[in-house]
């Protein structure tokens, strides 16, 4: 299981400029304070990454976003990417599992699951939508919740799918 800084260590950069992108062009809010976290992290004043190409700016602000101080920010920005860009995934997760949600944010999650559905909703998500878009959702689902799926982190750690990294 991966910490959101983690996360953002191991995602294809394509993903990592996805995310950083949609974020921009949907979330000014969000972006801005990323930036600003960036900039406060590299020692810098955030004009100083506002006035740089775009490419070069998001390539800068994935690097900085993998580092451990950075944890919160990096988890910001992949909650609001998840919510905003992937809500279909997380409705079709929860949904699957039985869970209660709306919109798919869930108030309580269970303590555990059954590991049949859990199996059964990973694979529509798999069917359905890209792996590795799946294994950042659930990385994270695993991470930012209390809950904290033994059976979920074992799936994420075995199954081949939803490996981030292995193929760049």
């Amino acid at each position: 299981m991966l910490t959101s800084h983690e996360l953002f260590g191991f995602m294809s950069p394509n993903l990592a400029g996805e995310i950083i992108t949609f974020t921009f062009e949907s979330d000014k809010p969000v972006y801005r304070a990323t930036l600003n976290a960036v900039a406060e992290a590299r020692h810098l004043r955030p004009v100083f990454l506002e006035r740089q190409p775009k490419p070069r700016r998001h390539a800068a602000m994935i690097a900085t976003l993998a580092r451990p101080a950075l944890d919160l920010v990096a988890g910001s920005l992949i909650r609001t990417w998840l919510l905003k860009k992937h809500k279909a995934m997380l409705v079709d997760f929860l949904n699957t599992l039985g869970i209660k949600n709306e919109e798919g944010v869930v108030e309580n999650l269970p303590e555990s699951m059954d590991d049949v559905k859990l199996k059964s909703a990973i694979e529509t998500l798999l069917a359905k939508y890209p792996p590795e878009a799946v294994a950042v959702y659930l990385n994270a689902f695993n991470d930012m919740n209390e809950a904290n799926w033994a059976n979920l982190k074992s799936i994420l750690e075995s199954d081949p799918r939803l490996q981030l990294g292995a193929g760049v």
